[in-house]
């Protein structure tokens, strides 16, 4: 009998949980430490005294001495022997049978990919890791996964195999090689990936997909694979085949998504612009009616499903888009809107058509058996009923019946309906706090309603239906508000105000205004930090924004230079910390900060944040993974935080070592520690406290409004520079090479600025409307000026 390879033994050892095998045997595991502990099983034991190490995957009893992995653990609790015992952990993992059975050099290449598809499909179900994480994504419905055949891959293939040193292995590896499922190095192409297999119209294997589901990354690496090649294959062919209306996704986690919900009529594209030619001749073949397009929420979403809607449309086909909150695909949206059932056939429901005109009349195709719920869209609209909605209540009124409803607001999923229903008619009245969802408390009420109000149940019970319809309609309202990202809306200004704000912008020396203005307020000396600091917060409306670092020693008057520039800049435009965490920044809310100014005093704030700021700063936008409890069930669930950008960002800091990221992705202000500007401060100072000066004070809080609203009427256009290609800059230090993109980005700020003064060009490109202004020269002569001083 062939020894057991020692490679084999040890990966039995790391890959079967131990701890699922002791909880399958009845034992129950409670938490302690780092570890977890038990009643053993191998003698009388009162009190737990089985120690189970994750870590390590081993166990001891510190009891009876009983210890070892998890071959022990099958040896001792099923009385086998060692070879046994192997045997039954290489079922756990799939590799009872080998995976190049029936595989030879002369397979083709359908049935190679459906034997590697066999395997990977055996080796999920083995695999708690890929479960988890299919449990994670609401997607590890068992006949889901039988289903579509969903596997994972995690480099045991290649351990299947023959050795490469034989002909059988060389030849088997290259065929595997041929195919795409090995690369050119040996290793597996979709190692760490969930995978799914995409069928061609004969049932064969011609295109599979994988998504990677670790979490610790190497830079750059993608979470979304395909074999190599053109793509080949209609994901869930059948449902074409049956329905004449489908739901189009982005990708195949949204699609599976759809139909582990119950809407089996669904399909998807290979991403944003991988809608196929195979794919539109099968919409064809099959006579499809109305396409639902699922994609993304987000930009390249919206526009990849405008062009595809024109495409579809022009083959008679009526498109319909399913909008889900800002920034969210269909995956996301069901996850977090709990039941995934409902949520997902409410959007569905509520599909905006995407033709022009009214939208095609809607009527019910013949995929009522494929769907958890009948597609109607566009959406029917709620009966007309009339409402009182307030904060605390609803009133709805019908004929002398009048329905008082409290507590919709705390009704935060679309699971419940829990809400105070008071109706009165008249002097008598029934009121009572029931679930409307809920049949057994809905039917108590309407007869107890009854009863009181001397009607029968058929009228309540009418009544109740439409308190119903419409209650489902708020609560959307309120939950669709709740996922939308809060935003600050400008204050009005007065037409006085708006012709002092484009006074001020129109004016000839707008530089040396905004100098002087600023000494008005109060701060003497700085000119050239002042213009730098105020064309940095213009710079926020720009797609790259210059951020501003200002060093100086304690007292000397950094945090003055910032407040005052600050003060310039409209409340809802800034956010203003003492000091921030490092993981703070990442709970800001999506669209809190995007086109603002995030300034942060203090040094101790500067560095607890840094690794996030900069992160900001070159990427544009933060997100992280925290759990937490769900507000409706309190279960513990992972949420994913997002700030978007860009952002302008604005330090300071007594430092004399910054980090020398950050700084490089900063323009580094130092504030003017002279004698001769601490004359000019203690001069102010004095002034200050004269008649002059106190009447200077009051004319400043003007002079402020008139920048925040000169500032609110600047619009975030591009700024194109006719004269950079014939620009220089110093290029002896690869450090110059952020540098110069600070000196470009003090050009644009400076043209921005005087957008009121400049042509507002206009091209057409690409069925976008792009607005534009140009640089000048003296735009590039007064950032060449600032940027010897601040730059070097």
């Amino acid at each position: 009998m062939p020894r057991i390879p020692d490679d084999e033994l040890a990966r039995l050892k790391a890959e079967v949980s131990l701890q699922r095998l002791v909880e399958a045997d009845g034992i129950e595991l409670k938490p302690h430490g780092a570890d977890l502990v038990g009643r053993c099983p191998f003698h009388d034991d009162k009190t737990p005294s089985l120690v189970i190490t994750p870590k390590t995957n081993l166990y001891h009893c510190f009891g009876c001495g009983a210890a070892g992995s998890v071959v022990d653990w099958v040896m001792a609790r099923k009385s086998v022997s060692f070879r046994e015992a192997v045997d039954e952990l290489r079922d756990m993992i799939g590799l009872g049978e080998p995976a190049t059975s029936e595989i030879s050099a002369d397979t083709s290449d359908p049935a190679l990919l459906k034997r590697v598809v066999a395997f990977y499909h055996k080796t999920l179900k083995a695999s708690p890791e890929a479960l988890a994480y299919l449990e994670k994504r609401g997607l590890s419905n068992p006949e889901l996964i039988d289903r579509f055949q969903v596997g994972y891959a995690n480099r045991s293939l290649g351990q299947r195999l023959p050795p490469k040193q034989v002909k059988a292995g060389a030849e088997i590896r290259g065929r595997l090689q041929d195919v795409g499922i090995l690369r050119d190095s040996g290793h597996e192409h979709f190692n760490g990936s969930i995978v799914v297999p995409i069928l061609d119209e004969h049932g064969d294997v011609v295109e599979m997909y994988g998504r990677k589901i670790g979490e610790r990354l190497r830079k750059g690496t993608p979470l979304h694979l395909y074999l190599p090649g053109s793509h080949r294959g209609v994901f869930n062919r059948e449902a074409l085949a049956a329905s004449k209306e489908i739901i189009l996704c982005e990708s195949i986690i949204d699609a599976l998504t759809f139909w582990s919900a119950g809407f089996r009529n669904v399909t998807c594209a290979y991403g944003v612009e991988g809608f196929t030619d195979e794919l539109m001749a099968t919409f064809s073949e099959h006579g499809t009616r109305r396409v639902l397009i699922a994609y993304d929420r987000d930009d390249a979403g919206n526009r990849a499903a405008e062009k595809l809607a024109k495409r579809l449309m022009e083959r008679g086909i009526e498109c319909f888009r399913v909008l889900f909150p800002k920034g969210m695909d269909a995956n996301d949206f069901a996850v977090q809107m709990s039941p995934a059932k409902k949520a997902l056939g409410l959007v569905l429901r509520k599909a905006e058509w995407m033709g022009s005109g009214e939208a095609p009349t809607t009527t019910q195709t013949d995929s009522s058996h494929l769907v958890a719920e009948p597609l109607a869209t566009p959406a029917p609209e709620s009966p007309n009923i009339n409402a009182e909605v307030s904060n605390r209540e609803v009133v709805l009124a019908f004929g002398d019946r009048r329905y008082r409803i409290r507590g919709l607001a705390k009704n935060t999923s679309y699971e419940t309906l829990k809400v105070n229903v008071l109706v009165s008619s008249g002097d008598v009245m029934h009121v009572d706090t029931l679930d409307l969802y809920h049949a057994r408390q809905r039917g108590a009420y309407i007869r107890q309603a009854a009863i009181e109000l001397g009607l029968t149940d058929d009228v309540i019970k009418g009544d109740l239906a439409k308190v119903l319809v419409k209650l489902e309609e708020l609560q959307d309202q309120q939950i669709q508000g709740a996922l939308e990202p809060a935003k600050d809306e400008p204050k009005p200004i007065s037409s006085s105000e708006h012709d002092e704000a484009m006074a001020l912008l129109k004016s000839p020396n707008l530089m040396d205004r905004i100098v002087a203005d600023v000494e008005r307020c109060g701060l003497v000396g700085e000119s050239t930090n002042v213009l730098m600091g105020y064309l940095a917060a213009v710079s926020r409306k720009l797609d790259q924004p210059l951020a501003i670092i200002i060093q100086s020693t304690s007292a000397a008057g950094k945090s003055a230079l910032m407040d005052t520039v600050l003060e310039l800049v409209p409340e809802e435009e800034r956010v203003h910390f003492s000091a921030m965490t490092g993981q703070s920044l990442f709970y800001m809310g999506e669209g809190n900060l995007k086109h603002k100014i995030l300034a942060i005093a203090e040094e101790e704030g500067v560095r607890q944040a840094a690794y996030a700021l900069k992160l900001l700063q070159s990427q544009g936008a933060l997100t992280i993974a925290s759990t937490g409890k769900d507000e409706t069930t309190g279960d513990l669930i992972t949420k994913e935080y997002r700030v978007e950008g860009p952002v302008m960002l604005f330090l300071t800091t007594t430092a004399v070592d910054i980090d020398e990221e950050l700084m490089n992705r900063c323009v580094v202000l130092t504030v003017n520690e002279s004698r001769e500007q601490t004359r000019r401060i203690h001069a102010q100072q004095r002034q200050a406290r004269t008649l002059e000066g106190l009447l200077a004070a009051a004319d400043s809080s003007k002079t402020i409004q008139t920048h925040r609203n000169a500032q609110r009427l600047l619009r975030p256009l591009k700024v194109v520079n006719p004269f950079a290609e014939q620009l220089t800059f110093l290029d002896q230090k690869t450090r110059t090479r952020r540098d110069h993109q600070k000196y470009l980005g003090l050009i644009d700020a400076i043209a921005l600025l005087h957008q009121h003064q400049r042509q507002v060009h206009r091209i057409d490109h690409a069925g976008e409307v792009i607005e534009y202004v140009e640089a000048t020269l003296d735009d590039i002569a007064v950032a060449n000026r600032l940027a010897h001083d601040v730059l070097g």
